[in-house]
């Protein structure tokens, strides 16, 4: 199973300087994560390959959860605050060519028309839930990042993001303790995917905006999306219209259908 990947027109709209280069300068990982990943999920992944014997699939399950849990200790354990993301030297940013992806039929549009004004509702386990508007997110202080993009396929993409740092927003609006996991919910056919709130608070995850000194058009997830160089492609939910911080996981579109949960990178 992958990333549905579908082509569509990109119309591009000029967002203000300020959002055409990187405000923030990152340091390189230490360890090649991705790499060091996997190399330790070879071994796990090639016996539940062999546990997929005549009885289908079905018989490889436990093991494949087995598998699961093991991976996630090793990237929870890697995981680092202080390991930023940095583009290799001299890269472009693949801009128009940068691939798309969605889950409905067509490309999700925002309809004002039926839906009302777009707007991210903050909620959950928090003091102060908000709902913000497009000009309400672009009026907080940017976070320009030039970062990497991971599929699960296999591909790798470059891009300028611009937004605002999760952890901001968590500020903003007074995430609680008790918030363990955050989920970030969409109009894409009601796609979502949960998160530890380890790699929501990372200073590289954003509520993104503006792609490549443009806002975002719908072929990159406008009006909004959550992105961070610390989760797959598919962690990285489009179209968004919520995020709401949690006392418990709670799956995910991808998730759900046989993907690994963490989703680390």
């Amino acid at each position: 199973m992958s990333e549905p990947d579908r082509s569509t027109e990109l119309v591009q709209v000029t967002a203000p300087r300020s959002l055409l280069l990187p405000s923030h300068a990152a340091e390189r990982l230490n360890i090649d994560r991705r790499r060091f990943l996997l190399a330790s999920g070879g071994a796990i992944g090639a016996l539940a390959l062999a546990a997929c014997d005549s009885m289908g699939p079905r018989s490889a399950k436990p093991l494949l959860e087995f598998a699961e849990r093991k991976n996630e200790t090793v990237e929870r354990a890697l995981f680092s605050h202080s390991s930023m993301n940095v583009a290799r030297p001299g890269v472009r940013p693949s801009g128009n060519a940068f691939p798309s992806y969605f889950v409905s039929d067509t490309v999700p549009v925002w309809d004002a028309a039926t839906r009302g004004p777009w707007q991210l509702e903050v909620g959950g386990l928090v003091r102060t839930p908000l709902k913000l508007s497009l000009a309400d997110l672009s009026a907080l202080p940017p976070t320009v990042y030039k970062l990497d993009h991971f599929c699960v396929e296999g591909w790798t993409a470059v891009a300028t993001r611009a937004g605002v740092r999760l952890s901001d927003l968590a500020r903003l609006v007074g995430a609680q303790p008790g918030a363990k996991y955050v989920d970030f919910r969409s109009f894409d056919s009601d796609y979502h995917e949960s998160w530890d709130i380890e790699s929501a608070m990372h200073p590289q995850t954003l509520v993104v905006y503006a792609q490549d000194g443009h806002y975002l058009n719908a072929a990159w997830g406008a009006p909004a999306r959550i992105y961070s160089p610390v989760k797959i492609g598919y962690k990285n939910t489009k179209y968004l219209t919520k995020i709401m911080f949690m006392p418990e996981r709670n799956g995910g579109y991808w998730s759900d259908r046989g993907y690994e949960w963490y989703g680390g990178v």
